[in-house]
């Protein structure tokens, strides 16, 4: 058997990068909305200090349990930006808990129009996808959602 030599080239067409720029309206803010579970929250980020504002108080007094302080503040900490925007937020519907997953979600979506290049670390940490889990509705025939009425022989 003869040894053949194949000569392969292949061609490369060139990829056109496509740059994404910011949105940022005339007072120099980002808009965004969060949801989770029955709450949605309205977010504007622009730079500043690190003050965040919920419903008219700072965040501390509008979310006093540590944990939901530590969430809405995790995209901030992720993208190192907690000391250099300002955020001013409205939040309604739902519970204490659901308004502040509303509020990441939120802040981080607001965040990416701010500066796109944050888009790559908020996406692999999860904080851009809406988490679509609700309360299931209570059906007729049953105690709750899907709990049924206590069976009695006699």
């Amino acid at each position: 058997m003869e040894n053949t030599e194949i000569k392969i080239e292949a061609v490369v067409a060139p990829v056109e990068v496509i740059e994404v720029l910011p949105k940022i309206d005339s007072l120099g803010r980002s808009y965004a909305t969060g949801k989770r579970k029955n709450s949605i929250a309205r977010v504007w980020v622009s730079a500043g200090t690190g003050k965040i504002v919920v419903n008219g108080k700072e965040s501390n007094k509008y979310f006093t349990r540590p944990v939901l302080h530590m969430v809405i503040n995790q995209p901030l900490v992720l993208t190192n930006k907690s000391s250099t925007m300002d955020m001013m937020i409205t939040v309604s519907g739902g519970g204490l808990s659901g308004q502040a997953g509303a509020v990441r979600h939120g802040i981080s979506k607001a965040l990416t129009l701010f500066d796109p290049t944050l888009r790559a670390s908020l996406k692999s940490e999860g904080f851009l996808t809406r988490d679509a889990r609700i309360v299931e509705r209570k059906k007729y025939g049953r105690a709750k959602a899907r709990r049924r009425y206590q069976f009695s022989k006699r």
